[in-house]
């Protein structure tokens, strides 16, 4: 088939992108799931290219089901491709949660603020790959061993990264890297850490009084889009999300890819994805519940925001204060607003009178719980100098897990809202493939 297939499950704000991705480039799509993949979906009728966004690895992987890891490893080397974002990059690597397409593995981090690292990045690439743009002509090492000399420069093309996972790299020739980070672009993020705020210097001193190591040069040489083959066909994984709206650079090596990877069968109507305002997404599905909601979710953005904990960081990005689980309500505040702006489909409408009452139960709940949850943070920092112990750091992280979950999984009244959402959104978008991109 000439179109693109995108798999749904657990990508959440990044299935986002990627779907307007593929609506503002003109691009032919379908969003799949993990259910429907394990039931043959891929070899009954095959795309031309499986896309995979971003989100969590492991969870991808527990959606898919063993049938599911299975059909996608059988669709790859029968002849198809697969193209896997930040945590579809890490699906498609060898080791525990992984495919198996790509002999290398997912690395480590020695310092969890390694992974803190956001906004665009200059990359070196590898001159003369079908895969890579003629217009990126800075070289980037073919080989593992050599790609950490690869040349730090700031006239490179400047590639999204949003809390990236790390490459493994091994000597296997048969893996090609087409592009390895050199510097920081001037958005570029450690943590809620502007790096173009900070005089010169500021890292160094830091490293010198503190011991702390905050500079991103742990980045350099690494590689960051990889390509290589799997059977018959081919697998290309990238920790840059190339669908990030607002990023020539990105939006127009994705549109090389997909017409690359598909032979020409898929062509894109235009090069590149336009900004993005979530909050000014306009209404076409005017149910007072759900209007509702995305008030509240609004009013948790907003206190967020006046207590600091919270800020914009671009137009469909809310940036967060270290600790605070920022990225669990960009999920939902994505979520809601997308909802709100979809023309309502007959399965989405079945689908959201069915929910609509424990929604709105369980978001009151969490609406209130998170406000609490805010405020007590934002006491702790202002009295964290001079009474530290008044609101313990304890009682924070209890009342954080009993609304999000614990520490790196998901649970609680978010992962309910969350569900709920997601499959709510899937109705609604499905219905409305090759439509025109919300501006």
């Amino acid at each position: 088939m000439s179109t693109l297939h995108i798999l749904w499950d657990e990508s959440h704000i990044w299935g986002l992108l990627v779907w307007r991705a593929a609506e503002a480039l003109g691009l032919p799509y379908r969003l799949v799931k993990g259910e429907e993949i394990a039931h043959g979906l891929l070899s009954c009728n095959p795309p031309a290219l499986l896309v995979v966004p971003g989100g969590t690895a492991r969870l991808k992987a527990e959606a898919l089901g063993h049938a599911g890891i299975a059909a996608i490893r059988d669709y790859v080397a029968s002849g198809g491709h697969y193209l896997g974002f930040c945590g579809g990059a890490g699906l498609g690597l060898s080791g525990q949660h992984g495919l198996g397409l790509c002999p290398w593995s997912r690395a480590s981090f020695s310092d969890r603020m390694q992974h803190f690292v956001s906004g665009h990045i200059h990359a070196a690439t590898r001159t003369g790959h079908p895969l890579v743009p003629d217009a990126f002509d800075r070289t980037v090492a073919a080989s593992p061993a050599s790609a950490a000399t690869a040349p730090a420069s700031d006239d490179t093309p400047l590639l999204p990264i949003w809390w990236p996972g790390r490459f493994a790299p091994e000597k296997d020739g048969e893996v090609e890297i087409l592009a390895s980070y050199t510097v920081p672009g001037p958005d570029f993020w450690v943590a809620d850490l502007p790096l173009d705020t900070l005089p010169p210097g500021t890292f160094a001193e830091w490293e010198a009084l503190y011991g702390i190591h905050l500079r991103p040069t742990f980045l350099e040489g690494q590689p960051c889009i990889l390509h290589g083959h799997h059977g018959k066909g081919t697998y290309t994984l990238s920790y840059s999300h190339l669908e990030t709206p607002g990023s020539p650079a990105a939006n127009g090596w994705l549109t090389h890819l997909v017409e690359h990877l598909s032979s020409g069968r898929i062509r894109a109507a235009a090069h590149e994805v336009p900004a993005w305002d979530l909050d000014a997404l306009p209404v076409q599905w005017d149910d007072p519940a759900l209007l509702r909601a995305r008030a509240l979710f609004d009013d948790i953005v907003t206190i967020g925001i006046n207590h600091c904990l919270f800020f914009r960081r671009n137009a469909w990005l809310i940036g967060w204060r270290a600790g605070i689980p920022g990225a669990n309500l960009n999920n939902l505040h994505a979520g809601i607003c997308t909802a709100v702006s979809m023309k309502p489909s007959q399965a989405a409408t079945a689908y959201w009178a069915a929910q609509r009452e424990t929604f709105m139960r369980d978001l009151t709940l969490f609406h209130q719980g998170v406000t609490g949850y805010l405020l007590a943070e934002r006491l702790a920092m202002t009295l964290s100098k001079t009474f530290p112990e008044t609101v313990s750091r304890q009682s924070l992280k209890e009342q954080r897990t009993a609304l999000f979950g614990p520490p790196m999984a998901s649970g609680g009244l978010y992962l309910r809202l969350l569900d709920t959402l997601d499959t709510l959104v899937f109705l609604g978008l499905s219905q409305q493939e090759g439509s025109t991109a919300r501006q």
